[in-house]
């Protein structure tokens, strides 16, 4: 009777070649120099670089380039006052009670001392509607750096508010508020996801080494890549063309944190089973790291390449987060397979107490865990495991049926802050759209044709005259829609169509609402280029990487598959747990882009290390069961830490950031758990030697003279 592909209970290590005698001298003295040489570049670095990893100081403002509402905000730098856009104090009471005559009385005095805090005080008249409601429009610039507008905001909110009396209250709203609301997001973000990544780091670190003392070297090593990535990003950034705001410099944390821990552990790992075969650390870490190098190579390459694909995206957001990630991903290699290893080798064994590993014990491709319980079950049914587990994805991904993308600015928050209660406040009064007005441009000699066809536009409540050049004429186009909404989005795309008729006007349609449709529709062009490009590279890579066809385009499918599982789990997530009436434009993307590039790391993993093995002698089937008994806690613990890395985008009340961590960590997790240690060596049973098609490194080890 024949054996089953999980073959005898024990598999035995390969035979190594005998430790060389001699001094470990040279390799101490090797390591010493490198972790001398990493703390003076780090206080050289911190002494002369720049802050941070910023280089913009305003958040989320930048416009996709070619688009109308960036060429309106260009035409409004040449009017007197510059691109500027209304911060709108509203007033009202607490009860919904009208305004009494000594409220109106007070709110006309209040208006004069508001006005005083903007560029045109003469504008600054309040305005009553429906008895209910009073406005008052304070003029503010829109190319000011985030600190300087949240402080004339806050000047604004302080003088409204002052000494109302009950039931008065004042609420600010429109362009300004919403962008000082989001700043004030990102306020001390950077020290709030460091602390929340690193603890979350060290805590899954401790328990998974069970050791006082070794979690500290990874996470020393890590959170010092973490800093230089920061460092490199600010200093190399300007010189790249590149803009990084401090959304971009959050998820440039996570992205350090959460694969140069990954490569720490596929490290730790190995090297603690080369100790179990030799006396000789420095001749253990040598072998540990030409075990592992490829595959973090691999790996980082794929993540890096894949990032890189952003410099092709429309949008500058897109373009500085996939600079930064990849110098981070970059500096978190370089860390790994150079600072890390001198870090591990020079304490000795006794840097895994209580658990030091001797020589002579079973490495863990041989030991009876879990992994390899688990890898003789699937090698039971590997075919039904594929069912199985193709299953699962599909039903998982049938929850994204429904799917809706494009959040309102409105809903872009986890806890509601002033800016969009104040436009709740004057929604209920009159148009939705009147927090955030369009600004129409056109020549001057057409104006009135303008102002004429763009009331007759449907969703268009109101239309006002607005400053003048002796080039361009300006006006005010009120929406009955709200901000970032189907019918806004409806609304700019009749207007711009209409406009674009009148002969000669040259009209042009901005301001907020338009610039978020821009938006928008940049995301939408840069997934198109992205994703296929992303696809491109990691096919390209695992093809090199593996020297077949097969493999790649099986794992490829897995990705997709994982990602698309993801999507769905995360979508029911949100609209039962959460609420979250949709996805923000950018989420889909970045998702895919974190989801695939990192997601393949533990594809890397996993089946370079079966390449391995096959190469040392053992079939495909066995290969890929010792493989998975090496590396099945390695990426258990390494995708259980990402996805909480990721998680921690969750204290950032900012509903766009949580989403891409809960898609990634949930697609993390798929990962870890069912992809890659269960649904591809179920694959790679099923097809044995012709995974590795048209290579035949089976062919190989037989060839080998003996």
């Amino acid at each position: 009777m024949s054996r089953s592909p999980a073959g005898p209970a024990r598999l035995s290590a390969p035979a190594r070649p005998p430790v060389p005698a001699g001094g470990p001298g040279r390799p101490r003295a090797t390591a010493w120099i490198v972790l001398l040489l990493t703390v003076l570049g780090l206080g050289a670095a911190f002494a002369l670089g720049p802050a941070d990893a910023t280089t913009t100081r305003a958040t989320g403002t930048a416009l996709p380039a070619g688009s109308q509402s960036a060429e309106v905000a260009e035409i409004l730098r040449a009017l007197p006052t510059g691109a500027a856009a209304p911060a709108i104090v509203v007033y009202s009471t607490t009860d919904g009670s009208p305004l009494t005559d000594a409220q109106r009385t007070l709110i006309t005095e209040r208006a004069t001392a508001l006005g005083a805090l903007g560029l045109a005080p003469e504008a600054a008249r309040p305005r009553t509607v429906q008895d209910r409601v009073a406005t008052v429009a304070v003029l503010l610039r829109t190319d000011a750096p985030d600190d300087r507008n949240t402080a004339a905001v806050d000047r604004i909110r302080r003088t409204a508010a002052a000494d109302l009396p009950a039931p008065l209250r004042a609420e600010v709203t429109g362009g300004p508020a919403f962008r000082a609301d989001i700043a004030q997001v990102f306020a001390g973000a950077d020290v709030s996801l460091l602390i929340a990544t690193a603890s979350v780091v060290a805590v899954l670190l401790l328990i998974t080494y069970r050791s006082p003392v070794l979690w500290l070297v990874p996470l020393l090593v890590v959170g010092a890549a973490d800093r230089t990535a920061g460092l490199l990003v600010g200093a190399l950034a300007p010189h790249a063309g590149v803009v990084v705001d401090a959304s971009a410099a959050g998820i440039l944390s996570v992205l350090v944190f959460g694969a140069g821990t990954d490569y720490a552990l596929l490290l730790v790992s190995r090297y603690r089973d080369e100790l179990r075969l030799t006396d000789d650390r420095f001749t253990a870490m040598a072998r540990a790291w030409r075990g592992t190098a490829p595959a973090v190579l691999a790996s980082g390459t794929t993540v890096v390449l894949s990032l890189l694909t952003l410099l092709a995206a429309q949008l500058t957001g897109n373009r500085g987060l996939g600079f930064a990630g990849a110098v981070g991903i970059l500096t978190a290699m370089a860390f790994g397979l150079l600072v890390l290893p001198a870090a591990l080798v020079l304490p000795g064994r006794r840097l895994f107490w209580p658990l030091v590993p001797e020589v002579g014990e079973p490495v863990a491709a041989d030991r009876r865990g879990v992994w390899a319980r688990i890898g003789r079950a699937v090698a039971g049914h590997p075919a039904r495991t594929v069912a199985a587990g193709s299953a699962v994805l599909l039903l998982l991904a049938s929850g994204a049926l429904g799917l809706h993308t494009g959040l309102a600015q409105s809903d872009s928050f986890r806890r509601t802050p002033e800016a969009v209660l104040g436009q709740r406040t004057l929604a209920a009064v009159q148009p939705a759209g009147s927090a955030a007005p369009l600004t129409l441009t056109a020549a001057r000699g057409a104006a009135d044709r303008v102002l004429d066809a763009a009331r007759q536009v449907p969703g268009v409540a109101s239309v006002t005259q607005g400053p003048a050049t002796d080039r361009y004429a300006t006006a005010q186009a009120v929406l009955t829609a709200a901000p970032g909404t189907a019918e806004s989005d409806r609304t700019i795309e009749r207007l711009r169509t209409d406009l674009g008729r009148i002969p000669g006007a040259g009209a042009l349609v901005g301001g907020q609402s338009a610039e978020a449709y821009d938006t928008a529709r940049a995301d939408a062009h840069d997934t198109r280029v992205v994703v296929p490009l992303v696809l491109a590279i990691v096919l390209a890579v695992l093809v090199l990487l593996l020297r077949a066809l097969v493999a790649p385009v099986l794992l490829v499918a897995t990705v997709i598959a994982s990602y698309f599982a993801a999507l769905g789990a995360s979508w029911l997530l949100f609209r039962t747990a959460y609420h979250f009436p949709a996805l923000d434009a950018n989420v889909p993307l970045l998702s895919f882009l974190f989801l695939v590039a990192l997601g393949v790391d533990y594809n890397i993993f996993l089946i370079a290390r079966t390449r391995e093995d096959t190469l040392a002698g053992h079939d495909t089937r066995r290969a890929v069961l010792r493989a998975l008994a090496s590396t099945g806690g390695v990426i258990t613990s390494a995708g259980i830490l990402l996805a909480a890395v990721f998680a921690v985008l969750g204290v950032l009340p900012l509903i766009t950031l949580t989403q891409i961590g809960v898609i990634v960590g949930i697609g993390v997790l798929l990962d870890t758990l069912l992809v890659r240690t269960v649904l591809v060596p179920a694959l790679v049973l099923l097809t044995g030697r012709r995974f590795w098609w048209p290579g035949r490194p089976e062919d190989r080890v037989a060839a080998r003279p003996r």
